[in-house]
């Protein structure tokens, strides 16, 4: 048996004190989501991180965001993010451990360092509060939050709020910007096609555009579409919702009536002012931001 002299002791006890004490300040210094019950955040961490970059830059910066309600998006575009990004969101609490471990492992084995994972939970909270720095604190954080928002939220309302706020281009948050920006009509519009360009899009906004998709971001789509029969979005819970302040972001006047629920080349999207040709079944050609103008009906899956 080793023996533990005093000086050992007392170091074991300043690095378990100094742990404790990191994850107190990490605790205690987290945002208060329950906010977010009731209150549409009119900005996120990630906007004003890409505002800053511009700036810096000497850039000037768009933000292409419309807030729509849950009920007024697309039940495609729903089951073609759940199957790009989070298969699992039903069973999880926020954090996949099983997907984590299986992760870490196939990291291991190709000896790259350790990505994905990622569950929508923890990408709305890395969106709205953080950054996407892979340092090690920043992922406490992440993984904290995303267990509060599990805690406080329903799980129809972690996803209208992802689903209105992520990076969908240069500039373009929320499936409805997404929407009117890379294919001329609402959200709640999108057919399966279109749905799957744009969930396949979200692995990297700013490079993959659903109006010019890649032969890579083709492949992505037909595998979405594969298995979006798979999934099931959740049914969301009425709760009465504050609008943000902002005029420019907040919940627009009704449009339509709503909708019910029934995986590069680098391309940077500087807005949609010429009409390049579409491939085959990638929806209408784009029409400028936010003249909405109705799909043509594609036959179902």
């Amino acid at each position: 048996m080793v023996k533990v002299t005093k000086p050992l002791g007392r170091a074991l006890l300043a690095v378990g004190a100094a742990g404790f004490a990191l994850v107190a300040y990490v605790y205690l210094t987290l945002p208060d989501v329950r906010v977010l019950a009731k209150t549409n955040p009119s900005s996120t961490a990630f906007m004003e991180l890409r505002a800053a970059e511009a700036a810096r830059e000497g850039r000037t910066t768009r933000r292409v965001h419309r807030w729509v309600p849950y009920a007024r998006i697309s039940p495609s575009l729903k089951r073609a993010v759940l199957v790009a990004e989070d298969a699992a969101f039903w069973e999880h609490e926020g954090v996949d451990v099983e997907q984590i471990r299986e992760s870490i492992q196939a990291s291991w084995e190709q000896g790259r360092e350790i990505r994905g994972a990622s569950t929508i939970t923890q990408q709305l909270a890395k969106n709205l509060y953080l950054s996407p720095s892979r340092d090690p604190l920043r992922k406490l954080r992440e993984l904290i939050i995303a267990r509060r928002l599990e805690a406080a939220l329903p799980k129809a309302r972690i996803f209208e709020i992802y689903l209105n706020v992520i990076e969908w281009g240069d500039g373009i948050w929320g499936a409805e910007a997404a929407a009117r920006t890379h294919f001329g009509i609402p959200a709640s519009d999108l057919n399966a096609r279109q749905a799957a360009l744009l969930a396949g899009a979200i692995i990297n906004p700013r490079v993959l555009n659903p109006a010019r998709p890649t032969a890579r971001l083709l492949r992505r789509q037909q595998i979405i579409l594969g298995r979006m029969g798979q999934v099931t979005p959740p049914v969301p819970v009425p709760v009465t919702v504050e609008a943000p302040d902002s005029p420019n972001e907040g919940v627009p006047a009704p449009e339509q009536e709503p909708v019910a629920d029934p995986i590069p080349d680098e391309i940077v999207d500087e807005g949609v002012t010429a009409e390049p040709a579409s491939p085959p079944d990638a929806g209408p050609v784009p029409r400028p931001f936010p003249t909405p103008a109705p799909a043509d009906p594609q036959p179902p899956l």
